[in-house]
């Protein structure tokens, strides 16, 4: 497919590549408005939930492929929109969201750009067996984050929030499970 890309859709192609890159340089808003010095990048985010994914896929048996690609779509919006709070979403943020996928998708080939918008709509629903487990994955992650935090600046205050938070969304067994030994280990 690439041999016969037009020098435009190639350019495109980089365009969505750049524009994916911009999260590397995006904090994340929560811990920005926690207090932590030098919060992690929507990127960096990104990255360990796509690992925490493919692990947790390989070890209960559920599409791989399906999750790794949820995981590094589903705050990939956020490169136009930036980084949202949910305090900071409503209707009007949703729709801009998805005006800004479509903004992104939109700069790769068709087939593409369908399966991708699918996929990020599957996760956005989280009715599937692995959108749900991408969804609790993405909370378990920000909760390893927190805890992170919470070690290398142990007088911060208002990161319980955080896993208050994964603790009312995580819902299944197996990533409670996760999330368990996280909140009573020492790691």
């Amino acid at each position: 497919m690439l041999k016969q890309m037009s020098k435009s859709k190639l350019d495109n192609l980089i365009k969505f590549l750049w524009m994916s890159g911009q999260l590397k340089r995006i904090p994340r808003s929560g811990w920005t408005e926690a207090g932590v010095d030098s919060p992690e990048s929507v990127a960096d985010h990104t990255f360990r939930t796509s690992i925490i994914c493919m692990v947790f896929s390989d070890l209960e048996g559920l599409d791989e492929l399906k999750m790794l690609r949820m995981a590094l779509l589903h705050d990939l919006p956020e490169a136009i929109t930036g980084d949202l709070t949910p305090s900071e979403r409503t209707e009007e943020t949703a729709k801009n969201e998805e005006e800004s996928m479509q903004q992104l998708l939109s700069l790769l080939p068709e087939t593409l750009k369908e399966r991708y918008t699918k996929l990020w709509r599957e996760y956005a629903e989280g009715k599937t067996e692995e959108a749900k487990a991408v969804r609790e994955l993405e909370k378990l992650e920000m909760t390893l984050q927190a805890r992170e935090y919470k070690k290398i600046q142990p007088t911060l205050e208002g990161l319980e929030r955080f896993i208050e938070s994964a603790d009312r969304v995580i819902t299944t067994p197996r990533v409670r499970s996760i999330l368990s030994y996280i909140l009573n280990s020492d790691h």
